[in-house]
C-alpha cells in the first residue's frame, strides 16, 4: 500500500499523476479545484477510511494540480479535458467495473464523465449542489478573479481565502486560467444520464455550489449525507470518509 504518486501519459502527451491506497473494488476519487489527492483524500484520513472497507482507492492529481503537469499551451485545454484525462487513466489501469466520485471540481468532473458515457456502479458528488453543475459560469468568473487578484487580494476580500489556498498549493496561474476555460455546464436535462445510485455529501454550512438538496431531488436515485463544515473545512472532517464508506458498503 503506497501513497507515492505514479504516472501515466494522457492522450496529448501530458504527464499526469495518481495515488492509490488499499485493495478490492476500485473507486476513483477526484479532488477539488486548486487541491490535490494528498490534501483532499489522504491527509485527513478519508482514503484510509474508504480503503478499510475493502476498496482500492485511486486518486488522480488532476491536470494543473499536485504532481501532474501544468502545460501553458492552450491546445492542452479542450472542453472537458479533465473528463478525457479520467478516461485515459481508466484505460491505463484497465478498469471496467468501478465506482467514481469527487469533491467540488472532482464532483463536477465525475458528473461530466457520466454525461459523456462513463458508467460507474456508484457515483459520489461531494461539496456540490444543483447550481454548481448547471451554473459553472458564475463560479468560473469568481475563480478568474481569484487568479487576477493573486497579488492584490487583501484579508476580508471574497477572493482572499482562495488566493491563499492557491499560494499554499503552488498552483500555476497561467495553466489554471486555461483549465477554467475548459469547464462546461451540466444542464438539468443532462442529469438524466446519472441513473446509478448516487451519494450527494455536503457540509451543513456549504452553499458554495448551490443546494445539495435540490441536486438530490433532480437525480433519479440519490441520497443526501450532510456532514459538519463549510466548503473548505468539510474535507477535513472524518464524517466525509464515514459517509462515503457507508454508501459504498450499502
Amino acid at each position: 500500500m503506497t501513497n507515492e504518486p505514479q504516472f501515466f501519459e494522457a492522450r496529448d502527451g501530458v504527464r499526469l499523476a495518481w495515488r492509490e491506497m488499499g485493495a478490492g473494488r476500485p473507486v476513483l476519487l477526484l479532488h477539488g479545484l486548486f487541491s490535490n489527492a494528498e490534501v483532499n483524500w489522504i491527509k485527513f484520513g478519508t482514503a484510509a477510511r474508504v480503503a478499510s472497507e475493502g476498496h482500492r482507492v485511486i486518486m488522480p492529481d488532476l491536470r494543473v494540480h499536485g504532481a501532474s503537469d501544468a502545460p501553458h499551451g492552450e491546445e492542452h485545454y479542450p472542453p472537458d479535458v479533465l473528463v478525457h484525462d479520467l478516461q485515459d487513466l481508466i484505460a491505463h489501469l484497465g478498469l471496467h467495473d468501478f465506482d467514481l466520485g469527487g469533491f467540488s471540481l472532482g464532483a463536477r468532473t465525475s458528473a461530466r464523465a457520466v454525461v459523456a458515457g462513463m458508467r460507474p456502479g456508484r457515483l459520489i458528488l461531494g461539496g456540490m449542489g444543483l447550481a454548481g453543475l448547471a451554473g459553472w459560469q458564475r463560479r468560473g468568473k469568481f475563480f478568474k478573479r481569484v487568479i487576477a487578484e493573486y497579488e492584490t487580494a487583501k484579508r476580508g476580500d471574497d477572493t482572499w481565502l482562495s488566493v491563499q489556498f492557491m499560494k499554499t498549493m503552488k498552483v500555476d496561474r497561467i495553466a489554471a486560467g486555461h483549465l477554467l476555460d475548459s469547464f462546461t455546464d451540466t444542464t438539468p436535462d443532462m442529469l438524466a444520464a446519472l441513473t446509478m445510485p448516487t451519494l450527494v455529501v455536503c457540509g451543513e454550512q456549504d452553499q458554495d455550489n448551490g443546494s445539495a438538496g435540490e441536486l438530490v431531488a433532480a437525480l433519479s436515485d440519490a441520497r443526501l449525507a450532510t456532514i459538519p463544515g463549510t466548503h473548505m473545512s468539510s474535507v477535513t472532517e472524518p464524517a466525509l470518509g464515514e459517509a462515503i464508506a457507508a454508501f459504498l458498503a450499502a
